[in-house]
């Protein structure tokens, strides 16, 4: 198994933090701050996981044609291996997949 290094573009950065800065948002009442980086830190954990627990799918969005797509949760990624560097380029929760 090939040790990688995993490096999060900017893109799937803002993609996990908007996602639940504007759950948290919305929410406010029943949502709390740690519940908002809880779940961004188990975002950011899964991303991690790809290509070592989380293997390769067929991308699902026409956007994610060009890319390696891993799933895990509720959060899909998107990704390139250039040598022994995973670039998660995108994050997407499962509820805007489409």
């Amino acid at each position: 198994m090939m040790n990688y290094k995993h490096i999060f573009k900017q893109k799937a950065v803002w993609e996990i933090q908007s996602f639940y800065m504007h759950v948290a948002e919305k929410y406010r009442h029943t949502y709390s701050y740690e519940d908002m980086e809880r779940n961004m830190h188990q975002a950011f954990t899964a991303g991690y996981m790809i290509e070592r627990t989380l293997m390769r799918r067929k991308p699902t969005l026409s956007r994610w044609r060009d890319y390696h797509m891993a799933h895990y949760g509720k959060r899909y990624y998107a990704y390139t291996i250039e040598k022994d560097i995973i670039n998660i380029v995108d994050a997407c929760h499962e509820q805007n997949m489409h």
